[in-house]
């Protein structure tokens, strides 16, 4: 209805409206007034389970403790039997498979930091996180006995030099990695979709169109907003790790740490990122050096 009121408004004041004029007009309004949600035609997943292990997993993504992750490992593995079992979910379960590393790394952490000592009649306190570096053991070694994911070979080359017509080093096209294990169908619940898990209103402000074809599900145009974020994100932060923290958890998140503690690094902030954002970082860092041999604190950015 309201789209049909919009496009007799445009007709009463110009008789000769075009039926190019109607098309366009209709885009138009439909990205101005239309839940990006709606545009995208996310596919519903029914069942019940499957529904609360997404809000159970968001829950300890935006949480304080990574270790609180790890009792999802075997509830995730029967999700992702559940998603990959019909067409309209395997966006889902591509983006829970690219999750996946993330329990296991929980799950080690659990084992490997003993817990604290507890008090009699108290409940126990919660695991702490373990420090930046040991974190970026645990990635290390993780990625370590991962292989390439299957598109990776085809897609690095290819998305590469976008990478560095946007004078963002290319060796962090390995982003993708860890956002969609490079599969372009990614799709997770919180509606973030395509290689590089772009939201919606990220997409829009870097040129990327929603409708009526996503574009975000296309190698290419992903590439270039992920790149652009970046960069966006790195002149801002003049730290790659700090840049990474704000491409997962927002920019604002990480700015109000850094003035709330008086920090200038991600080490300063790390134990207070969401529970999600402390695995990405490290892991992100593990692949580039798994990947490349690259050092994430020495890329350099062309200013040219």
């Amino acid at each position: 209805m309201l789209l049909a009121g919009s496009l007799v408004a445009r007709a009463d004041d110009d008789d000769t409206v075009t039926l190019p004029d109607l098309i366009q007009g209709a885009q138009q309004w439909a990205q101005e007034n239309l839940d990006t949600n709606v545009l995208n035609a996310l596919p519903k997943v029914d069942d019940p389970a499957v529904q609360q292990f997404f809000r159970e997993l968001q829950q300890r993504y935006q949480g304080d403790y990574v270790v609180d992750l790890a009792s999802l490992r075997q509830t995730a593995q029967s999700v992702l039997s559940v998603l990959e079992s019909s067409e309209d979910t395997r966006p889902y379960a591509a983006w829970l498979k690219a999750q996946m590393d993330y329990l296991d790394v929980a799950d080690e952490i659990r084992l490997t930091i003993p817990p604290p000592n507890v008090e009699t009649n108290q409940p126990p306190p919660p695991i702490p996180n373990p420090p930046p570096q040991k974190e970026r053991e645990l990635w290390i070694k993780k990625v370590s006995v991962v292989p390439w994911p299957a598109s990776a070979r085809e897609l690095v080359p290819e998305l590469k030099p976008i990478f560095t017509a946007q004078k963002v080093p290319p060796d962090l096209v390995w982003v993708a990695e860890v956002e969609s294990s490079f599969d372009r169908r990614a799709l997770s619940p919180a509606g973030a979709a395509g290689l590089f898990q772009l939201m919606p209103d990220t997409a829009k402000r870097f040129g990327l169109s929603l409708w009526p074809r996503d574009q975000r599900y296309q190698a290419e145009p992903s590439a270039t907003a992920s790149a652009q974020y970046l960069k966006y994100l790195y002149d801002r932060f003049k730290d790659w790790r700090l840049t990474l923290a704000a491409y997962n958890a927002g920019e604002g998140t990480v700015q109000k740490l850094l003035d709330r503690y008086k920090a200038h690094s991600y080490d300063d902030i790390a134990g207070h990122l969401p529970a999600e954002t402390q695995m990405y970082v490290p892991r992100v860092e593990a692949v580039l050096q798994q990947r490349e041999g690259a050092n994430l604190e020495q890329l350099a950015v062309s200013q040219n």
